[in-house]
């Protein structure tokens, strides 16, 4: 009897893989768009993705370049399609069709619930709704003085060590810039908290590697048996464990900023009343305890009942990690290529010194918006190392995408024969999940000459003003472009400004040995140091 059963559920898969590949219309319409064989009866291209976090990051570099500009795997009865070229991406991310996430972010829900990263509908348009105005240049302003403290004190723990010092950057870089994100969009100082946030840091890494191991293993996916099999291994315990930590962690400060606006009467929460905020305003809440954050948003929020506290910890748990995480990659990439190219790091420091000057050797908000070649050199450090490496939606409609008629600069990329005389066009249908390579794109030669190559003047006016808008995407675009752009260029600046100003930086590791992992974030794979020298001390 159980051997029938089996041999009934093995025909019944195998009847169903043949629908889904062969006889939909969705699975002809995919079939036709190129991808990796073999393609195995009911389990498609997943075994192989079973490779360590290393080794996949350079499979799906290599078999997104080989395909150029798109291509296609079955994860199961799943397909999925990878798209790169600027026209394409910008089909998915210019309108307002294409806005829900694919169901790879139900990995996240766990951690982030349906926070602004992964709502869809009605309530993501709400949450954007509420959160926008925290991330206006009138508030922004208000935390410069916070940014440039935190940039500040990162240098002076360097002129602690006396004479040149080593550092492995993400971490040392992570430190700062989890007390920036809290300072400024919590309200809350971990000053007081070392430990604690070491804690938190160490469990947002060793969650990353969990969610990948779990996104590529379709079977502990939480539409498998509801996560089940997940919840029962020991990668679900981990993850349990981990969870604890994290939203310990943003409890705690939710907490303390909650209890600070009852101790005050819910006074200062009653500024974000006003549809503009007044030069009054701005002088009444300049205290550090009094600025206005984006957690005090929430709390206003949750009074008038049009969020509960759940819904608070959502967000606070969502920006916490993409506050942190995401500019501390950042920076980690432009401090190792400048101290790679000590000629564009002179420029820079040069620039910094002298604006110092006009300013009293104070930094502050006109100084960090008089950096323009800083800013350029940031613009080309995040195309090419994006933070956010790739993104994924849910299509609504199909979608048509032409097959370009490439190039030999493409012919040499991927190394194959096409015919250059050949164009097709490829209907992706509704209801696919489409992943957009970001790191693609700004690697593309197509679109950036010499691609590999540090060009801070790639950004000059004069070179920017014919580029393709999709073909630089650090932060998204669209209507679901990343709402704290402004606040990461602006922190990342107020960082690295005074370490230039006041340390030469002599690369240890090398970029071209860089070996990347599959993460959440563009993760080097091994620790990235970088030697600070003191200038006095040259």
């Amino acid at each position: 009897m159980i051997l029938i059963l089996l041999l009934s559920v093995i025909v019944v898969l195998f009847v169903w893989n043949y629908y889904v590949h062969y006889g939909s219309r969705k699975g002809r319409l995919i079939n036709r768009i190129p991808g990796p064989a073999p393609v195995f009866p009911i389990g498609g291209n997943v075994l192989e993705y079973q490779q360590s976090h290393e080794a996949l990051w350079k499979l799906l570099r290599y078999e997104t370049d080989f395909y150029y500009p798109i291509v296609k795997i079955w994860c199961f009865f799943v397909p999925v399609v990878s798209i790169r070229h600027p026209d394409d991406l910008e089909i998915i991310l210019s309108p307002m069709k294409h806005l829900e996430k694919s169901a790879i972010y139900d990995i996240l829900l766990s951690w982030f619930n349906t926070g602004l990263l992964t709502s869809a509908g009605d309530k993501w348009h709400a949450r954007r709704k509420i959160l926008t105005p925290a991330f206006h240049f009138n508030i922004l302003r208000q935390f410069v003085d916070i940014l440039i403290e935190e940039g500040e004190q990162m240098t002076k723990s360097l002129k602690d060590g006396k004479g040149a010092v080593e550092k492995d950057l993400m971490p040392f870089l992570s430190k700062h810039t989890l007390n920036a994100i809290c300072e400024t969009a919590m309200g809350t100082s971990l000053k007081d908290l070392g430990a604690f946030q070491k804690k938190y840091r160490q469990a947002v890494y060793e969650m990353g590697l969990l969610l990948v191991y779990r996104l590529v293993r379709p079977w502990l996916h939480p539409i498998c048996f509801g996560g089940v099999l997940f919840d029962i291994l020991p990668p679900g315990f981990r993850q349990r464990k981990l969870l604890r930590i994290l939203q310990g962690f943003t409890d705690k400060i939710i907490a303390e900023r909650k209890l600070y606006h009852e101790r005050t009467g819910d006074r200062y929460l009653k500024i974000f009343e006003n549809d503009k905020m007044t030069e009054e305003d701005n002088t009444y809440i300049r205290t550090r305890k009094k600025r206005l954050a984006m957690l005090d948003l929430l709390i206003a929020a949750s009074r008038e009942n049009h969020i509960t506290d759940f819904d608070i910890r959502e967000e606070v748990d969502t920006f916490m990690f993409e506050g942190h995480e995401t500019t501390a990659v950042g920076i980690c990439y432009l401090l190792l290529l400048l101290a790679e190219h000590k000629d564009i790091q002179d420029r820079v420091r040069a620039e910094v010194d002298s604006v110092m000057q006009e300013n009293g050797e104070r930094f502050t908000l006109a100084v960090l918006q008089k950096l323009p070649y800083l800013d350029r050199c940031l613009k080309e450090s995040l195309r090419l190392y994006p933070s956010v490496h790739f993104i994924s939606r849910l299509i609504s409609e199909d979608v048509t995408f032409p097959f370009y008629i490439m190039d030999e600069m493409s012919y040499s990329l991927i190394k194959k024969k096409v015919n250059f005389a050949q164009e097709k066009k490829y209907v992706v249908p509704a209801g696919t999940v489409v992943h957009l390579n970001i790191y693609g794109v700004h690697r593309d030669p197509n679109f950036w000459p010499n691609p590999e190559v540090f060009d801070p003047d790639r950004f000059l006016p004069e070179r920017s003003q014919n580029r393709h808008p999709y073909s630089y995407l650090p932060f998204s675009a669209g209507p679901r472009n990343c709402i704290g752009q402004r606040f990461a260029l602006l922190e990342m600046k107020a960082m690295i400004a005074p370490l230039l100003h006041s340390f030469y930086l002599e690369p240890i590791d090398y970029l071209k040995d860089l070996k990347i992992k599959t993460d959440l974030v563009l993760r080097p794979a091994y620790p990235l140091r970088v030697r600070f020298v003191p200038i006095q001390d040259t």
